[in-house]
């Protein structure tokens, strides 16, 4: 039994690049990528601003759906953020009804 949250992720980074990054614990990785133990990519590009998250019950949905990401465009990443900004608002402002 997986018990573990496996989350995709998008940073925006100090020079306004985008990472995308897979884990199964997203405050600890995020510890690791503001103190430059995280992924190379985002060595002395912090601080960090978390843009998107999505959670899925298994590794492999995971690591598939952060595949998917990485092959899109920059503009398609922040149509993909865009939209999922959307989601959470429609879902907030039916919650309040």
């Amino acid at each position: 039994m997986d018990d573990l949250i496996h989350t995709v992720y998008i940073l925006k980074c100090k020079d306004d690049t985008l990472y995308t990054g897979y884990t199964n614990d997203l405050e600890h990785r995020l510890q690791m990528h503001e103190s430059g133990k995280g992924a190379k990519y985002t060595r002395g590009r912090g601080p960090f601003q978390v843009l998107f998250v999505e959670k899925f019950p298994t590794k492999e949905k995971a690591m598939k759906r952060e595949y998917e990401i990485k092959q899109l465009t920059r503009k398609g990443k922040y149509q993909l953020i865009r939209d999922k900004l959307k989601e959470v608002m429609q879902y907030e402002h039916s919650k309040e009804l």
